[in-house]
């Protein structure tokens, strides 16, 4: 019996030893990685890694119907559409059954930008700790002054992270830069997580309120054998993700005459996307207000460039950016009422089911791509409209800047840098969807010819900036189109993209992965100079 104790007591032991070393190794790789590895490379890694499981997860479940099952190439570009918020389809949404849905609604949930936004600021909070700009004692803080630790001016507006001690500067003064730096982002995480899943609470909760009012749009969940809970909350988390995947296969087109429903869905639409950094100020300029951690809020309203964080912008910035997006709305709703009030897109709906639908579809060009309409008998005028709003970034701002407001540092470190190779090699990104374009031109080339109506410049530009955008929109694909009908051919409710070859959607995967991404590369192109 003492022999099986010592036994055990050495096993638990050993156990609790290799336990300690693998967190230590994790810790180490994470540190490396993390530390170390371009920050491109490591969003990259993960929206492969997340696409990659997604697809996985999708083909170990069987679809909802046994007499079709998607390729496994169409699951793989399912995943990485959902992984990267872009919704493009090659598949109809309802072949998918329940699980499978809900395993797109976790990949869409984790992919979306306030989320990946949001992990980035706890990486961060780590990263400070890690290097030692957070400081626990000041014997240590010391010690790295002297060895002289890079750290921030407490007195400078904008808090740069290569600023030298100053000689003149306290240790004390220093110390409360340093702790109040580290306690501010971490608080920004924090706000950031509860705004991030309140919204979406609130959001599922009343979407199902409206679904059990609501006994026509209930009807019709019921008739497609969808349950109420999946389609509110997979709905909710990809509105506000900006994907703008959606159960049905008819997108919200199904929902039109639901104007309860579209105006539930458009605070979520702005709030989850081209309005965050504007509703994410005001809300800690709330919290200030209410005496909630007010010392880490005026830090972060007064120091927004200096915390290195994307979607917390300056107060004009802020300002100037809900104008704009406003403003793009509005003239998009202007132009979609005038051309399209009385086209075939909108004859089924009432004049205030024709309003509220214009907006919705109008809000949904940045960058979400729900859809009310069918975008293939829309007019060419508005579809280039939409093409012009989804290329543009979703924080497009008239933002005027006087000559001496600009920064010299900056524009010193670019005259440096601008003769970097790599840097003169990188493109625009119109170059590289021209490029995209084209390819895809090339791929489809028969197609182009035998089917012009369907495949031509115009839809196929739409397809790709949708993608890049990560918008989803699609003018689809019909056979009452084709010139040389196919007896064969049967409609079906996806993407345009999934008429193309196995080649023109490989092209679109990466253009989905390169619009995910294109954060990385806003100011590529400068080595180009137009006379």
């Amino acid at each position: 019996m003492q022999y099986l104790c010592t036994t055990c007591s050495l096993i638990l032991k050993l156990s609790n030893s290799l336990s300690k070393s693998i967190r230590f190794l994790v810790l180490c790789c994470f540190h490396f990685l993390y530390l170390r590895v371009n920050p491109f490379i490591i969003q990259l890694f993960y929206f492969l890694s997340l696409s990659s499981l997604g697809f996985l997860l999708l083909i170990a479940f069987n679809p909802r119907t046994d007499s079709f099952r998607p390729r496994n190439f169409d699951f793989f570009f399912t995943s990485v559409s959902a992984a990267t918020v872009s919704s493009m389809s090659t598949v109809e949404m309802e072949v998918f059954s329940n699980t499978q849905l809900i395993i797109l609604t976790i990949l869409i949930f984790i992919g979306g930008e306030v989320f990946t936004s949001m992990v980035g600021l706890f990486l961060r909070q780590f990263k400070l700790k890690q290097t030692g700009d957070k400081v626990v004692s000041v014997p240590n803080l010391i010690e790295q002054i002297e060895m002289g630790l890079q750290v921030r001016d407490p007195k400078s507006k904008n808090l740069n992270l290569e600023t030298k001690v100053p000689d003149h500067c306290p240790i004390e003064t220093i110390l409360d830069s340093k702790l109040l730096m580290y306690h501010s982002i971490k608080y920004l995480g924090f706000v950031v997580l509860g705004y991030f899943l309140v919204v979406q609470v609130l959001g599922v909760a009343m979407v199902s309120i409206y679904l059990a009012l609501a006994s026509n749009a209930r009807n019709i969940l019921k008739n497609k054998g969808l349950k109420m809970m999946t389609f509110s909350i997979f709905t909710t988390v990809s509105t506000f993700a900006s994907c703008g995947f959606v159960p049905t296969n008819e997108n919200m087109m199904v929902f039109s005459k639901n104007s309860g429903l579209l105006l539930i869905l458009i605070p979520q639409v702005l709030m989850g996307n081209t309005l965050f950094p504007s509703c994410l100020r005001f809300l800690i300029w709330v919290l200030g207000k209410l005496n909630i951690k007010k010392e880490e809020s005026k830090f972060l309203l007064e120091n927004s460039a200096g915390i290195g964080y994307l979607h917390l912008l300056s107060s004009l910035h802020s300002s100037l950016l809900v104008g704009s997006v406003f403003g793009f709305i509005f003239i998009q709703f202007v132009l979609f009422c005038f051309i399209e009030w009385n086209s075939e897109s909108l004859s089924r709906l009432s004049s205030h089911e024709k309003l509220i639908g214009s907006l919705f579809q109008t809000v949904n060009t940045r960058h979400t791509g729900e859809t009310i309409v069918d975008l293939s008998i829309i007019s060419p005028a508005i579809l280039v409209l939409f093409i012009v709003m989804m290329y543009l970034p979703p924080y497009t701002s008239f933002l005027p800047i006087k000559e001496n407001e600009k920064n010299p540092e900056k524009s010193e470190r670019r005259k440096k840098t601008r003769g970097k190779i790599m840097e003169n090699l990188i493109f625009s990104q119109l170059s590289y969807l021209v490029i995209f374009i084209i390819l895809v031109c090339i791929t489809e080339r028969k197609k182009l010819k035998q089917d012009p109506l369907n495949f031509n410049a115009l839809n196929i530009a739409l397809e790709v900036i949708s993608a890049y955008g990560n918008v989803g929109f699609t003018t689809g694909y019909s056979c009452k189109r084709q010139l040389n009908p196919n007896i064969d051919c049967k409609d079906k409710w996806f993407g345009f993209s999934g008429k193309w070859s196995d080649e023109g959607k490989m092209i679109l995967i990466v253009v989905m992965f390169f619009g995910r991404l294109k954060k990385f590369n806003m100011n590529g192109g400068r080595a180009w100079i137009l006379l």
